[in-house]
């Protein structure tokens, strides 16, 4: 399973998006207003999440925002942090 496939199946069974399937969200949707529809609470639930889930810390908004923008800029930030 890839990290970006296992962040959607995180997304909808944590944050219960249970209208959605892996395959609705797409790579470059916005997790946030339009997109997904996430407010600053699951903002907040998903960097602890993050954190659970593959290891990786969100320090603060800085290095959050453009990493929580989507499904592809969080499996990139994900995997440029296991890496180091």
């Amino acid at each position: 399973m890839s990290i970006k496939e296992k962040i959607k199946e995180v997304l909808i069974r944590d944050l219960n998006l249970e209208d959605f399937t892996p395959e609705d969200i797409q790579d470059d949707m916005p997790l946030f207003g339009e997109g997904l529809g996430l407010d600053s609470l699951d903002a907040v639930e998903l960097v602890v999440l993050v954190q659970k889930h593959f290891g990786v810390e969100i320090k603060d908004m800085e290095e959050g925002r453009p990493a929580l923008q989507s499904v592809a800029s969080l499996a990139a930030f994900i995997e440029s942090k296991q890496a180091q």
